[in-house]
C-alpha cells in the first residue's frame, strides 16, 4: 500500500456545504475500507487535508473520482503527492 496526501481548497462554499453531508459520509466509509487514514478541514474553513492509504495512483483517481465534491466541482487538488513516513 502507498499513502498519499491531498490538500484541497474550496472552491465554491455554497454549493461545497449542500454536498458536505455525502462527502463526509463517503469519508467515513473509506476510512473504514482502510483507504483514507486522516482527514479535516483547515481551522479556518478555505481547504482540508486527505491522507489516503490505496494500493496506487490509479486507485487514488478512483477514489478522488467517487467523492461526492469532484462531481460537484466545489474544491481544487493543489497538492496531490506520494508519502512515505518515517514514524511510526
Amino acid at each position: 500500500m502507498k499513502r498519499f496526501v491531498v490538500q484541497l481548497l474550496f472552491t465554491d462554499n455554497e454549493r461545497r456545504l449542500k454536498v458536505r453531508p455525502a462527502h463526509r459520509e463517503y469519508l467515513r466509509s473509506l476510512h473504514q475500507q482502510g483507504k483514507l487514514e486522516l482527514a479535516g478541514p483547515w481551522v479556518d474553513d478555505t481547504g482540508a487535508l486527505l491522507i489516503y492509504q490505496v494500493a496506487d495512483e490509479n486507485e487514488l483517481d478512483e477514489v478522488i473520482a467517487a467523492d461526492p465534491y469532484t462531481p460537484e466541482n466545489v474544491v481544487e487538488i493543489v497538492l496531490r503527492k506520494q508519502w512515505t513516513t518515517i514514524v511510526p
